[in-house]
């Protein structure tokens, strides 16, 4: 075993202090504020590069550095210029400052400090906007991404990396304040966090607006993470947000936008039934990061070891006829059955024993080439395809990944699941963006077993197709959407639609908008009402709406159309029109003020970002190399050591009780009466066959048994196991066993439950 990860020549002073944050949640739409605070303790002047994550959808809409008593405020301009500008600055001995996004991933961002002269400070204001995620339990997720990890790039590929310095958690010299201040129509319920947080502040007696804060001695070993609450959560809204004052009318940031929140409600009778078909691949990574642990307050269980299990209870809770494979990837891929192959008991067991020796024993992270081999296998006929995805998200090559994605998204759904801190929101919400599915991050505490079990009954919903929108608004008022078109609809989860709004109206008008779409061979529809009345929120609607938009752009880029040149230079117009960054432009700042010239060579310094250190287990070789190239903005420094590998020990048996008991159920839903169904059950075989009453055949009861013991014992996490509990009743069901009721009391009393038999849905 070794540590390996992005690691400078030479301790070098840092120069950054402390970050501030502070977020102000509106209902379901987040404004964060970051103040970065520099100090050059140095006698030479500094060039400061700081490597940061962001949410892979923020809009980063403002960026000023204050040097002294002097502010200086950035601008949006193309990201060559502003590059040129920058270094044309510091050849000449000014101070500038240039913020820009990655050209490989958007979740990652350079912040460069230049010409800071011996003894200076500097204060950075960073500010953007990002909607916050709708949960499967119905919280709204915001992360504040602090780890990030190194981006797996493979030997030979083109085009350069990102430079990150990259060093423990516990050795990262600066500090972190973060302070929240909620708001909301709806009252807040709670808040909950992976990191400790100070008690939540109500500020009013309605409970709709609250602030809290993190907890003294946060230590940078994880993401900070909040999800916010709401009574009578997640109801259809819109907002119609002014247009900025000194804005030409006609423009995007001069008419008012509207933000349309939609959340569909499915039919009882839809959500109550699963799908019996469908072709589910599971598509997990085995690269060396995945031995690391997912969370630090058990570093015994790492992320492979999650992931077995999870494919455990999604082995066990698929419905009989469909079809499945299981792929494991790292610098190559392995696949258990050539193809995908129809769900039954013995393609389960032949799957199940391959899962139990599967270790993260494949190299680095190359998901690309595995995708492609999926797309090229055909589809089973009348089997839906449903692409469940499993990585940490350290990939380097995002864009080329998505763009494949969403080159077959006709073809199948994508799951995606970001394991463990520092995971790319960019990668993961993509993957699920493009491919009209799902995306879940399991961090901290979370159990990885319930977020994909809840993803699983998304997948196993009917798909939703033919999905229009339509509006009725006012004569003289028309609607320009800035939204890539809805791909995807899921029962309670939110669904946004950003519109320009042109043309006058009176205040007391209103509009609606329609969403139809066929579910189940069924039409339905979800509508809104709203008034055209236009209120100030500070242009955070309009930034997201052209955040919405530079995305529909890229897409209209890889889809045809204009030109990949054409797109590039409305992208460029409408960043630069809007104040929000793009992949095409950046913010730079030159202190123009003051006339006197910064002396001396001027020393660049990497500021480190916290990493978590990742322990890989990988085949026999030792060898370092260090990988490089590009200009000095964009240069990577990369030391990877090799050692001899310690051969895998063999798997423990399974020791939780639980997964003990759903590893023995049959792919039919049954179990059968044996001594390791008592051993699960924490009784002797003796125990449990001596009161199963006469008539009742043994695999009844023994499945009668396992229902009685989920019901009574496991609630907690009946997400898990409801879908193999649904398959069990379905099987009892076929049964027509006789002496149910009896069957229930016995199997109660010797658990010592008293489970309904309404409970059991029988």
């Amino acid at each position: 075993m070794y540590r390996c990860g992005l690691l400078t020549p030479e301790k070098e002073p840092v120069p950054l202090k402390s970050i501030e944050v502070e977020l102000q949640v509106r209902d379901h739409v987040a404004t964060v504020v970051s103040t970065l605070s520099y100090d050059n303790k140095e006698d030479k002047p500094i060039e400061a590069v700081f490597v940061f994550p962001l949410p892979g959808d923020a809009a980063v809409c403002h960026f000023s550095a204050t040097v002294g008593q002097t502010q200086i405020v950035a601008e949006v301009k193309e990201k060559q210029q502003a590059r040129e500008e920058y270094d044309d600055a510091l050849s000449s001995g000014q101070q500038a400052f240039l913020l820009e996004e990655s050209d490989q991933s958007p979740d990652i961002f350079s912040l460069s400090v230049g010409s800071l002269p011996p003894g200076e400070s500097a204060s950075i204001r960073l500010e953007y906007v990002t909607e916050l995620a709708v949960q499967a339990d119905d919280g709204l997720r915001f992360c504040l991404p602090a780890v990030l990890n190194p981006r797996y790039q493979p030997r030979g590929s083109e085009g350069p990396s990102v430079e990150v310095t990259s060093v423990p958690a516990s050795q990262v010299p600066y500090t972190l304040s973060f302070s929240a201040r909620l708001s909301s129509p709806r009252p807040i319920s709670k808040v909950e966090s992976s990191s400790s947080l100070d008690p939540l502040q109500f500020l009013n007696a309605e409970q709709t607006q609250a602030t809290v804060k993190l907890a003294a001695g946060h230590k940078f070993d994880r993401d900070v993470e909040l999800l916010v609450y709401y009574k009578d959560a997640h109801q259809p809204s819109a907002v119609v947000e002014a247009g900025q004052a000194s804005a030409e009318p006609g423009s995007l940031m001069g008419d008012p936008v509207v933000m349309v929140s939609l959340y569909p409600d499915f039919p009882q009778t839809v959500m109550s039934s699963v799908a019996s078909c469908g072709e589910f691949v599971f598509v997990l990574d085995r690269s060396g990061s995945m031995d690391c642990a997912v969370n630090n307050t058990n570093p015994e269980q790492t992320r492979i070891a999650n992931a077995r299990d999870t494919l455990l209870l999604l082995l066990k809770s698929l419905p009989m006829g469909c079809y499945f494979n299981i792929y494991g990837f790292g610098s190559t891929f392995e696949h258990i059955f050539p193809e995908s192959v129809e769900y039954s008991e013995k393609t389960m067991e032949e799957a199940l024993k391959k899962v139990e020796g599967m270790q993260a024993d494949l190299g680095g992270t190359e998901i690309l080439q595995p995708l492609k081999h999926i797309y090229n296998q055909p589809c089973v006929p009348n089997q839906p395809r449903q692409l469940f995805v499993f990585t940490d998200g350290e990939v380097w090559n995002n864009k080329e990944i998505l763009h494949l994605v969403k080159e077959n998204a006709s073809s199948h759904r994508c799951f995606s699941f970001g394991i463990g801190e520092g995971a790319s929101s960019a990668l993961i919400n993509g993957l699920a963006k493009e491919g009209g599915g799902h995306a879940q991050f399991i961090t901290g505490a979370d159990r990885m077993q319930t977020k994909v079990l809840q993803s699983l009954r998304f997948a196993l919903q009917p798909a939703v197709v033919d999905i229009s929108v339509t509006w009725d608004l006012p004569k003289g008022v028309s609607a320009t959407v800035l939204s890539p078109p809805i791909t995807a609809i899921f029962h309670g989860q939110r669904s946004l639609v950003y519109a320009q709004l042109t043309g006058q109206s009176s205040e007391a008008a209103e509009g609606c908008v329609t969403v139809k779409y066929s579910l189940a061979g069924h039409p339905s529809q979800s509508r809104v009402k709203f008034s055209l009345k236009a209120v100030d929120t500070g242009l955070t609607v309009h930034r997201l709406g052209a955040r919405s938009l530079i995305r529909s752009l890229k897409m209209q880029k890889r889809g045809g159309g204009e030109t990949p040149e054409e797109v590039k230079k409305r992208v460029v117009e409408l960043s630069v029109q809007s104040g929000v960054s793009s992949a095409y432009t950046a913010f730079v700042a030159v202190n123009k003020g003051n006339n006197e010239t910064i002396q001396g060579p001027l020393v660049r310094r990497n500021v480190e970002t916290p990493g978590m250190m990742m322990a890989y287990s990988m085949p026999k070789l030792k060898k370092c190399r260090r990988a490089g190239g590009g200009s000095p903005r964009n240069r990577a420094v990369l030391i990877e050591c090799y050692e001899a590998a310690e051969p895998p020990q063999p798997k423990q048996p399974c020791k939780d009780p639980f997964l003990q008991l759903v590893s023995l159920q049959k792919a039919s839903g049954c179990w059968l009466l044996d001594s390791a169904l008592a051993a699960a059950l924490g009784k002797t075989s003796e125990e449990v066959e001596k009161p199963k009453p006469a008539p009742v055949s043994q695999d009844v009861w023994a499945t009668v048994l396992a229902l009685i013991w989920l019901h009574g014992f496991k609630m907690d996490i009946k997400e898990e196991w409801e879908l193999l509990a649904m398959k069990s009743v379905s099987w009892l069901r076929a049964q027509n066993a006789p002496c149910v009721k009896e069957c229930l009391e016995a199997a109660n009393k010797l658990l010592g439950c008293s489970v309904q038999e309404a409970s059991l849905g029988l």
